[in-house]
């Protein structure tokens, strides 16, 4: 469907319809996707009065299709028969400042709309990276939670609030961050599977009885949690259902390590070493890939900080990186260009014979912290410039650590 958009300015307190007093969060997959159709079954038995509902959908940008369709076949029609609302919102930007938007807003939705202004996938592309597994789950927190968080004060006019929230009865957990996290005193998380004791499988065989199929799971298709989650066969089995799809995700996966050797989607192995040219079931992925790389090239710069906390140095800081596209060309123009000045100033060079990224050592990073790394690297041009505003700084103070690997500047 065509989307529309409206951007939603930050409400003041107190400001809005007020009509609201239950939130669902809906990701379309079988945690949420089990609670609303239960509910809608006999709401006021479960407390829900379905004119003072909304239900929410953050855009990603990056679904599986297969999970738009079956949300689309089977939810939509509950959501039109019994006029829930559902409201589908994306960041408009990738700063807080841009705001979210309001991409649909229904008791009658004719379709999911897949993607707003800006999403997830374009904010990894232009920096050259991929999600973290370490951490937070910062990409969830950002395209997800901050979004929702803009929107409720609007819709329940700064009043008190429910939000029902799909975490599962395998995943205790999980709720019990949610409540160290939320600071809203309005607001008071419902987690019905678990008061029903429901976990991932009965999840599963709740929806497979009421629509006759076996639900797949909703994430982004360059999410790095299938590994931790136990699901890595099935994530590659879907990569083969949908090479196109999977070769875009390798190229994000190169692009990342090309910036950053150590930049694989799941941590110690990549995504592009579970797919091996020898096996006939990976070829589809692997040509759509090749057909990825097919594409402009850049030789980028890149200085990375590896610190220590100023306040105990046996800590590690976040690291600071610079880059910066120096040229714009063919693979082989790119690659072939940054070899020549290589060798001609007796710089260390590795290359990817299979394809294609060209790297030139001008400083190795040490083996203790603080240290550095400088080089020069050759890869798809989508990357943009960027670096912190203490960078340059940071470098000044650092650059003499690491391991320097040429004498003479490139």
């Amino acid at each position: 469907m065509p989307r529309t958009s409206a951007r939603l300015p930050e409400p003041l307190p107190g400001f809005g319809r007020g009509d609201v007093d239950v939130v669902v969060n809906w990701g379309l997959g079988r945690d949420s996707s089990s609670i609303i159709a239960r509910y809608l079954d006999n709401p006021a038995a479960h407390g829900i009065d379905l004119e003072r509902t909304a239900v929410i959908h953050m855009a990603t940008g990056d679904e599986w299709p297969d999970t738009i369709a079956d949300a689309e076949r089977f939810m939509l029609p509950l959501f039109r028969r019994h006029r829930l609302r559902l409201v589908q919102l994306a960041r408009a930007g990738q700063t807080k400042a841009a705001g979210i938007e309001v991409l649909d807003d229904s008791r009658h939705p004719a379709g999911l709309v897949t993607r707003g202004s800006w999403t997830l996938w374009e904010e990894m592309e232009s920096n050259g990276t991929v999600p973290q597994q370490a951490g937070t789950r910062l990409c969830s927190l950002h395209a997800k939670a901050e979004v929702g968080d803009r929107w409720i004060p609007a819709a329940t006019g700064g009043g008190p609030f429910r939000q029902i929230i799909g975490f599962n009865a395998d995943e205790p957990g999980r709720a019990k961050a949610d409540a160290v996290l939320s600071k809203n005193p309005l607001r008071t998380a419902v987690f019905p599977l678990i008061e029903w004791g429901w976990g991932l499988k009965d999840c599963e065989n709740y929806l497979f009885d009421r629509f006759g199929i076996w639900w797949k799971k909703s994430y982004c298709t360059f999410c790095c949690f299938p590994v931790s989650m136990g699901s890595l066969p099935a994530h590659l089995e879907r990569m083969r259902a949908h090479p196109e799809i999977a070769g875009r995700v390798l190229r994000l996966e190169y692009t990342s390590m090309a910036l950053n050797p150590n930049g694989r989607l799941f941590g110690k192995r990549s995504l592009l070493e579970h797919f091996s040219p020898a096996d006939p079931a990976s070829r589809e992925v692997l040509d759509a890939f090749q057909r990825e790389l097919d594409c402009p090239w850049a030789i980028y710069e890149v200085r990375r900080i590896l610190p220590v906390s100023k306040a105990d140095p046996t800590v590690r800081a976040p690291a600071l990186r610079s880059v910066a596209r120096l040229a714009i060309g063919t693979p082989s123009q790119t690659g072939r260009h940054l070899i020549k000045v290589s060798d001609k100033h007796d710089v260390p060079v590795e290359t990817d014979p299979e394809y294609g990224s060209v790297r030139a050592w001008l400083k190795k990073r040490g083996q203790g912290f603080p240290t550095v790394e400088h080089f020069l690297v050759t890869a798809p041009f989508f990357v943009k410039d960027k670096q912190q505003e203490r960078f340059e700084r940071e470098w000044a103070a650092h650059r003499g650590l690491g391991r320097p690997v040429f004498t003479s500047r490139v």
